[in-house]
């Protein structure tokens, strides 16, 4: 069974740093491109940023482009998330998630996702 494991999640003042991290457990994580989304309460899930199999293209909503930086590491099946320069509005449940379509840098919304976690809540808050 594959499964996604997020961690790294937490609370934070405006203007500080966390890291997420996501695990690919039971399969290789090379085999996926990757993505992360974020849900706010009583908004809909949208996406923050992708990678590809192999890391070498990045993508990213407009919002966080100059404040996230997302990676992945296929030896150890990790794939990671640096937010920096946190705002208010960027709390949210964290998910990440895997694809294995070719028009995952595409997707804004999940739908070629098919392996999600269980997500990781970030607040930003003084």
């Amino acid at each position: 069974q594959v499964r996604l494991i997020e961690s790294g999640g937490g609370l934070v003042q405006p203007g500080g740093s966390l890291r997420l991290s996501c695990l690919v457990s039971g399969r290789t994580a090379a085999d996926y491109a990757m993505g992360w989304f974020r849900q706010a309460p009583g908004k809909e899930r949208e996406f923050v940023a992708a990678i590809s199999w192999s890391g070498y293209h990045t993508y990213y909503q407009d919002s966080v482009e100059e404040r996230f930086t997302i990676s992945r590491d296929n030896t150890n099946n990790t794939t990671s998330l640096q937010l920096s320069r946190l705002k208010p509005e960027d709390t949210a449940v964290y998910y990440c998630a895997a694809s294995d379509n070719f028009n995952y840098y595409r997707d804004r919304v999940g739908d070629l996702y098919s392996l999600w976690g269980q997500g990781t809540q970030v607040s930003v808050s003084s």
